[in-house]
């Protein structure tokens, strides 16, 4: 019976520690650009709050494609603090018409993949 009272009060002891993590929420996961000149790059702030229990890492944060570059900060988010993941996007080579490109993003959340969306309409500055 003693060895039953100490492996329930280990295994409720090690189960509430697993269940402590980071979660990433974004306030927007879609970003619309709109019509744009394809010469002008475009940037957007993404704007997220680490709403776990446990510090936020982001380890990675990447593009579907080279005209798509995120920036973040490497730094740890605390529990309820906000942190802004800024993506940048080149439309010059892009064809001109509708985009949408993903952003992936790993960290030590629950959530460990996350994506984010950015969206538009390249399009030739007009000539005059």
């Amino acid at each position: 019976m003693r060895k039953f009272f100490t492996l329930l009060v280990m295994s409720a002891l090690f189960g509430t520690s697993a269940m402590a993590q980071a979660v990433i929420k974004f306030e927007k996961t879609i970003h619309d650009f709109g019509q744009f000149d394809k010469n002008k790059i475009q940037t957007y702030e993404f704007v997220f709050v680490n709403s776990g229990d446990k510090p936020l890492v982001i380890h990675q944060a990447y593009g579907s494609c080279g005209c798509t570059v995120p920036q973040f900060s490497k730094d740890p988010i605390e529990p309820g603090k906000k942190g802004v993941i800024k993506v940048s996007f080149n439309g010059k080579g892009q064809f001109n018409g509708r985009f949408k490109k993903s952003i992936n993003i790993r960290s030590n959340a629950s959530n460990a993949l996350t994506r984010i969306y950015i969206e538009g309409v390249v399009s030739e500055k007009p000539k005059s």
